[in-house]
């Protein structure tokens, strides 16, 4: 497993206090620790309450490209800086899914495994998802070569659909973070368009 990072004392504070911001208890919450280690970018977790503040009140030890978790009140919280966080929910059975949507993980067809994931562990239909895109950079300033430069959000909902998720059901965010100041992109800082690295987050959580 690796150690975690040498800023991990700094951004725990930093998790803490914009949970509390948003009604969220730290301790009942899990952190979606992407890696790039390795090969195999689809590593799809379930939770469960032991797994409670891992990653924001003691240091990480689950490393995934997705959680997902069935307990109400446990939030799921998920860094980025370019890449998108899909929040996946399945409301009849109350199942959460946050799952790491990046270059990496498209070009092994994430956006569909995350959902055969969900659909075949819990046996659900793929029609009932609801699915929120988050912000993510836009392909003018992150084309994806693998794709024909096409954007992320638009081979994540490609990929998404192909595994029966319906086009209502997927609420895209209009927001390039790598063109909106009020984001961080670290493609735009390694470019030196950017002075400072660092990420944003969503979380998420059921009532």
């Amino acid at each position: 497993m690796k150690s975690p990072d040498k800023n991990f004392a700094t951004v725990l504070p930093i998790r803490q206090a914009f949970l509390m911001e948003h009604a969220i208890e730290p301790n009942d919450t899990t952190l979606v620790q992407v890696t790039y280690e390795g090969n195999d970018f689809r590593r799809y977790i379930a939770v469960d309450h032991k797994d409670r503040g891992d990653g924001i009140t003691r240091a990480p030890s689950i490393e995934a490209d997705a959680l997902i978790t069935t307990d109400s009140d446990h939030a799921l919280f998920l860094p980025l800086a370019d890449c998108i966080g899909a929040v996946i929910y399945e409301p009849k059975q109350h199942i959460l899914m946050m799952s790491h949507l990046g270059r990496h993980n498209l070009e092994q067809n994430g956006g569909f495994e995350s959902i055969q994931y969900i659909t075949t562990r819990y046996n659900v239909d793929p029609e009932d998802l609801q699915i929120w895109l988050s912000p993510a950079a836009g392909k003018n300033t992150y084309p994806l070569f693998a794709f024909d430069n096409r954007s992320l959000h638009d081979v994540a909902i490609e990929q998404l659909m192909s595994a029966g998720i319906l086009r209502d059901n997927i609420d895209v965010s209009p927001i390039d973070s790598a063109s909106d100041s009020n984001y961080f992109s670290h493609s735009q800082f390694l470019a030196g368009n950017r002075e400072t690295d660092g990420r944003h987050a969503i979380v998420a959580v059921m009532r």
